[in-house]
């Protein structure tokens, strides 16, 4: 995979269009001048937990014995349950905080940002080319900032898009993930087949 189409990838998984109105929601309850410096705190946290993933994802793959086809086979079916979401949303979900109250690394670091889907393609990144861990981080950081700037300024977003502009937006990313997704579960099903047959 080139580096380009793996931080698109991470992007989408990312969702940060998405994950604006849940984002807001959550914020609304955060004094006003803290919001930024809360959601910001939460994106570097994230962040954090992504790159240990990246590094660390393999010595936890061989230590629990699970080959690289398993995960992306696993990667693609997590995947397209996300995407599903995202085309056909389910109403509800949002965590409630007590007023000024400000979220700590759940939800918005975990799962909203660094998820298990996101994480699912880390370790995959990682697993199918250990050689090209620089690309990697790159690609993370490259699907990282938009993602934290549009997150950032979400109240403008908001405003531009409207609600039927953020929801015809996360549609047609979902469906952009379905087809990833499917690549990905077809391309650990032709590794494995290949395996096998050797």
């Amino acid at each position: 995979m080139e580096t380009l189409s793996a931080a698109a990838m991470l992007f989408l998984i990312m969702d940060p269009l998405g994950n604006l109105p849940v984002f807001m929601s959550i914020l609304k309850q955060v004094d006003p001048k803290r919001r930024r410096i809360v959601l910001l705190r939460e994106l570097l946290i994230a962040l954090a937990i992504m790159l240990i993933f990246l590094y660390t994802g393999s010595a936890i793959l061989s230590f629990l014995h699970l080959k690289q086809e398993a995960v992306s086979i696993a990667g693609g079916i997590i995947l397209f349950l996300i995407a599903i979401r995202m085309i056909f949303p389910q109403p509800g979900g949002v965590i409630g905080l007590a007023a000024g109250e400000e979220p700590l690394i759940v939800p918005m670091a975990i799962p909203l940002v660094a998820g298990p889907s996101i994480l699912a393609a880390l370790l995959l990144l990682a697993n199918q080319e250990p050689g090209r861990m620089v690309d990697w981080t790159l690609a993370l950081f490259a699907a990282w900032v938009p993602t934290t700037l549009i997150l950032l300024f979400s109240q403008n977003f908001h405003k531009w898009l409207g609600e039927r502009g953020l929801t015809a937006m996360e549609k047609l990313m979902g469906m952009i993930l379905v087809m990833l997704s499917v690549q990905m579960f077809l391309d650990g099903i032709a590794d494995y087949l290949e395996a096998s047959m050797h």
